[in-house]
């Protein structure tokens, strides 16, 4: 699959536009509000490892500020998510889940939910959702941030904001696969799937600088 053909394509330079299509309701905001305070802060406190990490946060502390409902799926298309990359024990292998949307072998990772306490925590319910993996310990700093464009049966989503975090499994569990992916497994680093997203290298790079 070539870059162009791919449903996630990153986005760099000017930041897209990312007007509301329509009028999100009224208790909304409220609904996230504890997300949009968290979000801030755990952006604020991050120290990014370069300056393209740097210039990226600044962005995204700029979307949180430019509209607050951008932790929010209902929110503008172009939105905040969470997503991390399961290591085994020995940091040798990577959980994976080939995802039936994108058609791509990536991270877990998905939108945020009012009942999430947290941005991490979102991460927590989506490697559990999607893997069926609860002992996993997930290291609470920033990995990585990436914003990509997506392209295909993703309904009103047309960007995503993405907070990346690193995760590592005492044992190289059996996984579950649930209804948003084709298939999950694990996979060596030195032998990834074929289909796997273009930036996985870069976050399996970040992820093991906090490894």
């Amino acid at each position: 699959m070539t870059p162009s053909d791919s449903p996630l394509q990153r986005e760099r330079g000017t930041r897209p536009d990312l007007a509301a299509a329509d009028t999100p309701p009224a208790w909304l905001e409220a609904a996230y509000a504890h997300l949009v305070s968290d979000a801030n802060a755990l952006l604020g406190s991050w120290a990014p490892p370069s300056p393209e990490q740097a210039s990226l946060r600044d962005e995204y502390l700029q979307l949180l500020a430019d509209d607050p409902l951008a932790v929010a799926k209902a929110g503008p298309p172009g939105h905040l998510t969470a997503s991390a990359l399961v290591f085994d024990a020995n940091h040798t292998h990577v959980l994976l889940t080939h995802h039936r949307k994108a058609r791509l072998w990536l991270q877990f990772g998905g939108h945020l939910e009012p009942s999430d306490p947290t941005v991490l925590a979102a991460a927590i319910r989506e490697i559990r959702e999607e893997s069926g993996l609860t002992q996993v310990a997930v290291i609470p700093e920033i990995a990585q941030l990436d914003r990509h464009r997506l392209v295909g049966d993703f309904g009103r989503c047309r960007y995503h904001w993405d907070v990346r975090f690193a995760a590592v499994t005492a044992t190289r569990a059996e996984p579950t696969v649930s209804e948003e992916s084709l298939d999950v497994a694990w996979w060596p680093l030195d032998g990834l799937p074929a289909t796997v997203a273009d930036e996985l290298g870069d976050l399996i790079t970040a992820s093991r600088r906090l490894l």
